[in-house]
């Protein structure tokens, strides 16, 4: 017997600001930019290319482009988008912290005394 599986389309559930800042949130902490971008695409279809494209000025070609699989956003385009969309995208410093070479937290305190310390 075969299953069959309806394909899931995570833009039919980005019906909020609140939906679209989690779910572009968790994008762009992957720091990939090819992913950042493919998700701010399944985010402006949620909202619809067409009243996207007039909200911000720019043509439906564009949007479509800029954020396929292998798009590459400007920054001013990002910026349109995403204020259309009713996001802001902020900075905030690195909540972990990076290993130092000799495996140790950066930022942690060496806690041994005398000349064999590393």
């Amino acid at each position: 017997m075969t299953e069959t599986f309806t394909e899931f389309d995570p833009a039919e559930y980005l019906s909020t600001p609140e939906a679209i800042a989690e779910f572009m949130s968790d994008a762009l902490e992957t720091g990939d930019a090819s992913y950042i971008a493919k998700a701010m695409g399944v985010v402006a279809r949620a909202k619809g290319m067409t009243e996207l494209a007039r909200e911000t000025g720019l043509s439906r070609e564009q949007l479509y482009r800029s954020f396929s699989e292998h798009g590459n956003p400007t920054l001013k385009t990002l910026l349109a988008v995403m204020k259309a969309l009713g996001v802001d995208m902020t900075a905030r410093p690195h909540t972990h912290l990076r290993r130092n070479p000799n495996g140790k937290k950066r930022g942690q305190r060496n806690t041994k005394r005398g000349p064999d310390c590393d």
